[in-house]
Formats: structure tokens, C-alpha cells, sequence
């Protein structure tokens, strides 16, 4: 067990975060949260195998009153988890929120175009979750950092911590101390650097908050739980960390038993807390990328000696080491997603696992997928209504594909540019 860093100690519901508690496991229902019925069946569900958290997308004012349904319908049936509101760009919609769950996800930055008018309206929110006793997480990902602070700054590690210490900051000031951090990139190198740089900001200011830790748009099988857990063990191995989430382009109730093992292999365990048997291949993959995560990204060595060479080259590309087949990228899917992402996602490795050296995103919306796909080489963008939009790096290329035939064109694009 790992002494976690200090931080202040965050209620949400019952539930406690921060370093005199247990790391608490998390994920995020992929349903459309309109769909209370589906919603609602999935959040039992979630809840049944350890989730201690569930996050759910609200896309619009709309979607508020599905939101308040699924929290009263499962506190009728005596589901206490408590539920996170995941909210992008609207500031009007998280404000509408607070009186409905326990604690709200936001990029304070996307408030506003304008730094001042977000800043502004950042300053309202918190009097509001003050007035209702809410938790907020404040969540930047790497290539969805604000204009402002790629101006000054990059978009980097050191920048990634610089935009959240702005909003620290000022909840600080405000006296609103219920506050969890996070600094989340599908690059492992990108994401370990940031969230050791914002805790020695946080360190030097003497306020120091719960840190969520995770690697997003992991991807899925094999791959995505060996590149979850060689970064998220790396910081949870330093005392970085109080809550995690795996995120995986599979069922969300996938992420919990890869979560519940770093949880325990870092932390103390709840005795009570649902738990799910992982099979003993599992577990050999997840204990190898922990034991090795943290040595090759801190090129404490170049290789490692395991006779299992698939294991060997997986846990070396996740560490960004040596790449032996495409770099995948692809988020988990929410209530925002207007296409089957798991089944896409699967295609499109299928098409191009042929090529090597490239990085290739699969996003389920174009809200924050052109952003959060700030490494790929290539990405495929869900548009909704059967359409696809095709990027080669941050320039969409190809707009208003129809589904069935955009893989084909995706692999048309790398051969073509590949030709040159």
C-alpha cells in the first residue's frame, strides 16, 4: 500500500475523497441520458459491481429533467451512488445541475469565448454549489485547453497544470474547497508529467486538493487497460491519486475490476465494496504494466524481460517506448455518441492494423472529439445522422461520410498520404 500525498478531504454524497480515505473507483454511464429507462438500468448495474461514482452527460437544458428523474428514481429504489453531472461548454447548463446531483465535471475555461466572461461565470457557479453544498471536479484534458492559455503557454504538460491552477486558484479565493482536480491525456507521457506538475503547484500554494486520475480515450481490449494502468499506477506508486476511472470504448461495467485492482494494489479497500473476479491472464496483464509502467516511463530502464512478447510490445507502446502497431485513440462513449463507437472502434483497428508509426483517433462526438485527439495523425469524428467526418491531424478533410463507407475512406487517406 502506497502513502497517498496530503490533500484536503472532499465529500461527495457519502462518499469521501482525498488521502486519509480509500482511492474511490469511478466510470460514466454511455447511455443517452434522455433515455432515463436505459440510463437508470445502467447505473443499477454500475453500481452492483463497485462503482462509487457514476458520471452521467448532460448535453443541454433538456436533458436536465432526465437527469433529475434518474437520480430520484435511484434513490427510490435505495441506490445512494452518487452521480456526477458531466457538462461541456454551458455554463447556463451547469448552473441547472447543481440543484439535481451530488457533484459536477467541468472545464471552467469552455465557459465563455471570452477568459473574463468564463472567469465571471466560474465565480457564479461556485456560489452556487456553495449555496446547494455540491462537489465539483474541475477537468482539463490535454488538447482541449482554452485559446488563452495555449497562447501563453502550449498545449503541454506544464500548460495542462498552469490552466488548472488558474481555477484552483480562484475557488481558493472563494473560500470553496470541495474540489477534485483532473488533468487527463491519451498520451501516458503527456498525462504522468501533467498531474506531477500540478501537484507541485498545488504543493508550493499550501492548498492541495483531491486529484481524479486517469488516461482518457484509453481504447479497449488488451491495449486499453495496459495503457490505463502503466500511468495511472506510475502516480498512484508516487502518492498521486485519491480517485480513478479506466476509460474503455467497452461496457463502462468493464472498467471497474481493472479500476477495483489498482485501487487495492495502492490503497487501502472499503471491506464492503462490490467486487468483481478478474481471470488470472487479467490479472498477469494488469500486474506486469503496473510493475513495469513506471520504470520505462521514468526510463529507468529501455526493455523489459518477459518472455511474453505480445505482453512485452503492448506494455513498450503504452509506455511510448517502441511502437509496434498503430497508436489508437478513442474515447469511451457518453450520452453524446450518435453512432456505435464500440463496434466502429473495432472496425477501424481491424482495417489499419496493417500500419505502423500512426496515431489514430475514434471520437463519438464532434463536441470535443477535434480537441481531445490532440496527438493523432488521423481521426474518425462521429457528426450524428449517419455521417463521419475524416481529420488529418487538427484539419477535417473529408466532411459528411456516410458511416458505411468512412472506414474505407479513412484507410484510402493513410495510403494515399503515405503514397507521397
Amino acid at each position: 500500500m502506497t502513502k497517498l500525498m496530503e490533500t484536503r478531504t472532499v465529500r461527495v454524497g457519502d462518499v469521501l475523497i482525498g488521502s486519509g480515505h480509500p482511492i474511490v473507483v469511478q466510470t460514466m454511464c454511455n447511455t443517452h441520458t434522455a433515455d432515463v429507462a436505459a440510463t437508470v438500468a445502467q447505473c443499477r448495474r454500475l453500481a452492483a459491481v463497485g462503482s462509487q461514482l457514476i458520471r452521467i452527460t448532460v448535453p443541454s437544458l433538456s436533458d436536465v429533467p432526465a437527469l433529475q428523474q434518474i437520480h430520484d428514481t435511484l434513490r427510490e429504489e435505495g441506490i445512494q451512488t452518487p452521480l456526477v453531472a458531466d457538462i461541456h461548454f454551458s455554463a447556463e447548463v451547469a448552473m441547472a445541475v447543481v440543484p439535481v446531483v451530488e457533484k459536477i465535471r467541468i472545464n471552467p475555461g469552455n465557459f465563455h469565448p471570452d477568459h473574463e466572461k468564463a472567469r465571471q461565470l466560474f465565480g457564479q457557479f461556485l456560489e452556487k454549489c456553495k449555496q446547494y453544498n455540491r462537489a465539483i471536479r474541475i477537468g482539463l484534458n490535454h488538447g482541449s485547453l482554452g485559446k488563452y492559455i495555449v497562447e501563453k503557454y502550449g498545449n503541454t504538460p506544464q500548460a495542462m497544470a498552469l490552466a488548472a491552477m488558474e481555477w484552483v486558484e480562484m475557488c481558493m479565493d472563494a473560500q470553496f474547497f470541495n474540489v477534485v482536480v483532473s488533468l487527463k491525456a491519451s498520451n501516458t507521457v503527456v498525462m504522468v508529467q501533467a498531474y506531477r506538475e500540478l501537484a507541485r503547484l498545488m504543493q508550493e500554494k499550501g492548498v492541495v486538493f483531491p486529484l481524479h486520475v486517469g488516461v482518457t480515450e484509453a481504447g479497449n481490449g488488451d491495449s486499453g487497460r495496459i495503457k490505463s494502468c502503466v500511468a495511472i499506477s506510475t502516480l498512484l506508486s508516487e502518492g498521486i491519486g485519491n480517485t480513478i476511472r479506466v476509460s474503455l470504448t467497452e461496457d463502462p461495467a468493464n472498467e471497474i475490476p481493472v479500476a477495483q485492482y489498482l485501487a487495492r494494489r495502492y490503497g487501502p479497500v472499503i471491506p464492503s465494496e462490490a467486487s468483481v473476479s478478474l481471470s488470472a491472464r487479467e490479472t498477469a496483464l494488469l500486474k506486469a504494466a503496473c510493475d513495469w509502467g513506471a520504470p520505462l516511463l521514468n526510463h529507468e530502464v529501455d526493455d523489459i524481460p518477459l518472455e511474453d512478447e505480445y505482453l512485452k510490445d503492448e506494455i513498450l507502446q503504452a509506455c511510448r517506448r517502441r511502437f509496434y502497431k498503430p497508436e489508437y485513440i478513442a474515447c469511451p462513449g457518453c450520452g453524446r455518441t450518435l453512432y456505435d463507437l464500440e463496434n466502429t472502434f473495432n472496425k477501424v483497428k481491424a482495417a489499419t492494423a496493417g500500419f505502423k508509426d500512426v496515431v489514430i483517433a475514434v471520437m463519438g462526438c464532434i463536441v470535443n472529439g477535434p480537441g481531445e485527439m490532440a496527438d493523432a495523425d488521423y481521426g474518425y469524428v462521429g457528426e450524428g445522422a449517419g455521417k463521419v467526418t475524416l481529420y488529418r491531424k487538427k484539419d477535417p478533410v473529408l466532411r459528411h461520410i456516410p458511416e458505411d463507407e468512412a472506414v474505407d475512406k479513412l484507410v484510402e487517406l493513410i495510403t494515399a498520404d503515405r503514397a507521397e
